[in-house]
């Protein structure tokens, strides 16, 4: 069987994996802060250090396992599929238009495959459970909020390879301003960020989501509106997609499902509250059981279609 490469890359993390089939062999983990590069870089020097991050760690897999065929990149930010380049990234600010496939490709000496991360994340996700569901969508809370759509087994992007980008249906009207541009984006308030601004505007005080989630597992009451807020918004979102997009499945993925149970509760009863009545209680949502590893094997099995 064949080795390939599947990488998922974060705002905050780097994932680098030996996937044969769909089993992930072995893995390479490392914080890589790339929101921070670009937004201390400017575009060109931060594109440098983010390729040579993302090189390091798949040279130090390759030499371990030379004999990889290809690699797949699930990369936040709008992707053109056809040339694989990073049009623009809301949480990586500066970079446009640059090319990702081409960069690694040279570097590597291997056929690269990039897509959208949330892309990679829902194909890895159908991939690993395509009898429970020929149809579903998945939310990656993270920094931000990204969306993947399989349809009829069959990985939906788009004409311009931007379809499901939900972190930026606007909920809030002239809210906050977002990176993508517009402002009142669904991920200002229900991605790991999201919370970190709606906790910092209740209190005045800047946390990460991961300790705002243990105070309000303490019973912080701001922590734990700052959860509602998002389980709420993200809740909203869904509602309305599903009206357009009827699917059997929902799999909420990212590092942010780790404080799913702060959310459930008041995500169920917004969707409950907002969906049509004929599709309540009839959409399955779950959380990923993948243990992080849907974006990686989603990439890597992207790249196996390719090459």
């Amino acid at each position: 069987m064949q080795k390939r490469i599947g990488v998922d890359v974060g705002g905050t993390n780097l994932r680098v994996a030996l996937v044969a089939g769909l089993q992930v062999l072995d893995e390479y983990r490392c914080h890589a802060d790339f929101s921070a590069i670009c937004r201390e870089n400017p575009p060109d020097v931060a594109w440098r250090k983010i390729i040579d991050v993302t090189v390091s760690a798949l040279r130090q897999m390759q030499q371990q396992h030379p004999d990889t065929t290809s690699v797949g990149i699930g990369f936040p930010g709008f992707i053109d599929p056809l040339r694989g380049t990073v049009l623009q990234s809301p949480n990586l600010p500066g970079l446009r238009d640059v090319d990702l496939a081409g960069d690694l490709a040279q570097a590597l000496q291997r056929p690269v495959v990039v897509e959208n991360d949330a892309n990679a994340a829902a194909y890895g996700e159908y991939k690993l459970h395509p009898q429970s569901a020929s149809s579903l969508i998945y939310l990656g809370l993270g920094t931000g909020v990204g969306g993947g759509l399989i349809i009829d087994h069959k990985l939906m992007t788009g004409t311009h390879g931007f379809a499901m980008e939900v972190g930026h249906l606007i909920v809030e009207p002239g809210g906050r301003l977002c990176g993508c541009g517009n402002r009142g984006c669904m991920e200002q308030y229900a991605s790991a960020s999201g919370v970190s601004l709606s906790y910092e505007a209740a209190t005045g005080k800047t946390l990460e989501a991961d300790a705002i989630a243990s105070l309000a597992k303490k019973g912080d009451a701001q922590a734990q509106a700052a959860f509602e807020l998002a389980a709420n918004v993200l809740a909203q979102v869904l509602a309305h997609i599903l009206k357009v997009v009827d699917v059997q499945q929902v799999v909420i993925g990212g590092g942010m499902s780790r404080a799913w149970p702060l959310m459930q509760q008041a995500f169920r009863q917004r969707l409950d509250q907002d969906l049509i009545p004929v599709l309540r209680g009839r959409v399955d949502v779950r959380v990923s059981d993948s243990g992080d590893h849907a974006g990686v094997i989603g990439a890597a099995c992207l790249s196996a279609a390719n090459y």
